[in-house]
């Protein structure tokens, strides 16, 4: 049976250059989950609107589920203009006042967060007291059994540090990037070195597993004192959006089948460096990159 993975947060509409693409880091992560060969859906809200018609008709056509998805009939699907540096970097503009900030924890959420293997929520839809709160229920519904990740994505002006927290203290594995790490610290007093930092957090809060991303530089998983450090790959950016979302999605099934750190993080590079080959957040994945499930005395962590 395949792994039923569950994402809460925003989907939007990232108004790139070239077009419109959806996105949004949960929904990103649910779409890397299904490619990768996963049961993957998503609790979220879109506007009753023509983009939110849109939403469902992607995620229709990618195979996944919409009977978790809210239509909210007051507030619009959310958008976010997308600028391009000239190495694919991202700048955005996250449009407020938009469905997924009230996102709501239905008795449909609630089952799907039961019978969930593992439940991933961002730090964005943190930003709105509703959604905050619906994500904290739904999350404390899992089975304790159930992988429960925060992947870090820090978009200023929405960083609140006593949301964080709280994140921090539902979840048992922590994904977020070099940059992240070094906010992170600070808002929680650790002043040391990378591995130094990541030992503490990991510490404090009861992790399971922690990984960093470090774009050129690769990655580094942190798991029950045992290290794993990828270098990173050469590719053709195309643009970087949605490849952390890529590696958290390989991270998040390469834990749930038992791999080891070091076959998780060559996995989930290689899948992000492909991402980063292609336009938009969510292409297709190659059937190459899907892995098979390993028996449960194999398992990492």
């Amino acid at each position: 049976m395949s792994d039923q993975i569950l994402a809460l947060g925003e989907v939007l509409w990232d108004l790139l250059p070239g077009g419109m693409k959806l996105g949004g880091a949960p929904a990103n992560f649910a779409f890397h989950c299904r490619s990768l060969g996963a049961e993957a859906r998503m609790i979220t809200r879109v506007g009753a609107d023509e983009l939110g018609r849109l939403v469902l008709d992607r995620f229709e056509s990618r195979g996944m589920p919409v009977e978790t998805i809210q239509i909210d009939s007051d507030r619009p699907t959310g958008t976010v203009g997308v600028e391009l540096s000239q190495d694919g970097q991202p700048r955005y503009t996250i449009h407020e006042d938009v469905a997924w900030d009230r996102i709501a924890a239905l008795e449909s959420g609630i089952a799907a967060a039961r019978s969930a293997d593992a439940i991933c929520f961002g730090s964005l839809a943190l930003r709105a007291e509703t959604t905050r709160e619906s994500i904290a229920k739904l999350v404390s519904h899992t089975r304790p059994q159930a992988l429960r990740i925060f992947d870090v994505n820090l978009r200023h002006p929405y960083v609140f540090p006593d949301a964080i927290a709280e994140a921090l203290e539902l979840c048992d594995v922590l994904k977020l990037n070099d940059q992240e790490l070094v906010e992170i610290a600070a808002m929680f007093g650790v002043t040391a070195g990378v591995r130094e930092t990541i030992e503490e957090l990991s510490r404090r809060f009861g992790l399971k597993a922690l990984a960093l991303t470090r774009g050129v530089d690769g990655s580094l998983l942190f798991a029950d004192g045992r290290w794993s450090d990828q270098p990173g790959l050469a590719v053709a950016v195309c643009d970087t959006i949605g490849a952390g979302d890529a590696f958290t999605a390989a991270l998040a099934i390469g834990l749930l089948s038992g791999r080891t750190l070091d076959e998780i993080n060559r996995h989930a590079g290689s899948v992000a460096a492909f991402v980063c080959s292609q336009p938009g957040g969510t292409p297709e994945l190659p059937e190459s990159f899907k892995r098979p499930a390993v028996v449960a005395e194999e398992r990492s962590i």
